[in-house]
């Protein structure tokens, strides 16, 4: 009889297009042999040309959801996305502190959308930074790491560097700084731990379909790493498959916008 899949947990807001959020996670999941499991934080009036509005969950609703499935349901790692405003992070920190160092915990601290909506409220920001203590790694893009340390986005490898000590000094054992918005042929995304760094290169995909890359990318470094040695064999693995992902996207045609990459590209 073969093992049983690992049990993933996405907690994070919809995203009706299927290419981002919720929807992503799950595939993303699935695509890497994970089984995925869903507390929904907010609901968005979203397509691949943007955001037109947010309905938040009740935080007590979230914290039930919660409560509800690890009550039932052993989970064997966590990836936490959209959580839209303060008192949600809250409740989902206080969630993670009961259960201290019980499963690994992927944190996206998604804040802005790729099409430039605004997905974390002001207030919210704060609450994140004492959420970082409680999670394993940490994967902001350049916009998200320049609002955790009170900068200006990097521009290049050095500022990376500089931003992802300092999120390391927040709390955050772990980080990846991810530079796919700096120009070049090259994505380099830069890994941070007690170990030391590492500047993690994969080739730039020529694409539009990029809809939910940052999604997809913290949720395959949660469904591979409990099935890999390290964090960071995880995360080569997931971004060498986000990378096929981005190259297979123009083959789905889905909507006018920056389309979603192909999250069973190796199944399909």
């Amino acid at each position: 009889m073969s093992a049983a899949p690992p049990v993933a947990l996405t907690i994070a807001g919809s995203d009706p297009s299927g290419g981002a959020g919720i929807q992503a996670d799950l595939k993303t999941f699935s695509a890497l042999g994970a089984y995925g499991t869903a507390v929904l934080t907010a609901l968005t009036a979203q397509s691949t040309q943007g955001v037109t509005g947010v309905h938040v969950v009740p935080p007590d609703f979230v914290r039930e959801q919660l409560e509800t499935l690890v009550e039932d349901v052993a989970v064997d790692v966590v990836k936490i996305g959209m959580l839209a405003g303060a008192e949600t992070v809250e409740a989902v920190t206080a969630f993670l502190a009961a259960r201290a160092g019980e499963v690994p915990v992927v944190l996206d601290p998604v804040m802005v959308s790729t099409a430039g909506s605004r997905l974390l409220d002001e207030d919210a920001v704060q609450a994140i930074l004492t959420m970082l203590p409680h999670v394993s790694v940490v994967t902001p893009n350049l916009a998200e790491a320049g609002v955790l340390t009170a900068s200006e986005p990097a521009t290049d490898l050095a500022g990376m560097r500089e931003q992802a000590a300092a999120i390391r000094a927040l709390g955050a054992p772990r980080v990846l700084v991810k530079g796919g918005h700096l120009a070049g042929s090259e994505v380099s995304d830069l890994w941070l731990d007690g170990d030391g760094e590492q500047v993690l290169s994969t080739e730039r995909v020529d694409t539009r379909h990029t809809h939910g890359t940052g999604c997809t990318l913290s949720s395959a470094i949660t469904a591979l790493q409990p099935q890999r040695r390290h964090w960071l064999e995880a995360t080569r693995d997931a971004k060498a498959w986000l990378t096929g992902a981005l190259r297979a996207g123009e083959q789905l045609r889905v909507g006018q916008g920056p389309g979603p990459v192909h999250h069973f590209h190796e199944v399909w």
